[in-house]
């Protein structure tokens, strides 16, 4: 079997202007989403840990909108992105972070555990490379259901170094499976750049198993649609698995506790990565030069993102807490 791998791809072709500034305001939701999810803990006011995606949007976003409604996502313990970006609605989502009821998992999942199976999230993992066999078991059951509908693994690059993730794979090329298996490469295994733990070519990987694999700019939004537009269309048309390679950065730390990161990083890179990488300056600077936007547009989406992620934090705030008596229900280990 013939291995299609593409070391680059590039974005092309305008689109119509809606879709472009649906994901500015994606890109733009999740950001905010995530900067008051960091607010949120330095107040003391969220329990537990959070892993903000701020830096990664256009992954999440890029992909999830070539996704139908009913396609399937999983996710990893960075996966607010993802779940936005899916569809998910803020104030459930905040919800479950500050442990309420009115959360997507009744406030027992908490920030690494968010599922939605209304719009095709079967969940987030706080196991590194746990999903995919979630993501693979799905592809498995709409390929014997006939409903066209296909599946996307999201997972880091410290999901390489996992097992599980290539017992999958090889599954997925033998039944030839409609799942593509996304590797948002943002550099570091917690506080280890991926270059000490990786060993040989990423894309050599999937190579391996027959199963095409692309390398994109995952910075830029539009690259990350068009490829993976191609890869889910082949999906759906009986054509198997693939694999997308999106490299791109994490702004914060590991997590929202990890302020100091000089030890692994260097500020300078941070900093570098910010001014001239970051995938919100990309497309806006694109539809402003494109004329596709003003900047009175991207300042209004920007305004009316603020408006509802402050709305669902003042309703998650106040939202009650789980009864006592629901403290065995939903459990199951």
């Amino acid at each position: 079997m013939k291995t299609e791998t593409k070391q680059t791809v590039t974005a092309s072709g305008t689109g119509s202007s809606e879709k472009w500034l649906r994901m500015y305001r994606g890109m733009e939701m999740i950001r905010l989403f995530e900067e008051q999810v960091n607010e949120l803990y330095t107040r003391a006011v969220m329990p537990g840990l959070a892993h903000l995606y701020i830096g990664e949007e256009a992954v999440a976003v890029g992909i999830c909108d070539a996704l139908h409604r009913d396609d399937y996502i999983t996710s990893t313990h960075r996966g607010h992105g993802h779940c936005l970006a899916k569809g998910a609605a803020t104030d459930r989502m905040f919800a479950e972070l500050l442990g309420k009821e009115a959360g997507y998992c009744r406030g027992k999942g908490g920030s690494m555990h968010i599922a939605d199976p209304a719009s095709g999230n079967l969940g987030a993992n706080a196991i590194v490379g746990g999903s995919a066999g979630i993501a693979t078991g799905a592809a498995f059951s709409a390929k014997h259901r006939g409903t066209k509908q296909v599946a996307v693994c999201f997972f880091g690059e410290g999901a390489l170094g996992q097992g599980l993730l290539y017992e999958v794979m090889n599954l997925a090329r033998l039944w030839n499976l409609p799942v593509i298996y996304v590797c948002e490469n943002n550099m570091y295994n917690e506080y280890t750049h991926f270059s000490e733990t990786t060993a040989g070519e990423i894309l050599a990987r999937p190579a391996a198993f027959g199963i095409p694999a692309e390398s994109v700019d995952g910075q830029d939004v539009r690259a990350v649609h068009a490829a993976a537009s191609h890869m889910i269309e082949e999906a759906r048309a009986g054509k198997g698995p693939s694999f997308l390679l999106c490299n791109t950065y994490r702004y914060h730390g590991h997590h929202v506790g990890d302020v100091s990161r000089e030890y692994y990083r260097a500020k300078q890179e941070e900093v570098q990565w910010k001014a001239e990488r970051d995938p919100i300056k990309v497309l806006s600077g694109w539809l402003l030069g494109e004329k596709i936007a003003t900047q009175a547009q991207l300042d209004e989406i920007h305004s009316q993102a603020k408006s509802e992620i402050d709305a669902a934090v003042a309703f998650a705030l106040q939202a009650p807490y789980p009864g006592t008596d629901q403290v065995g229900e939903d459990v199951y280990a």
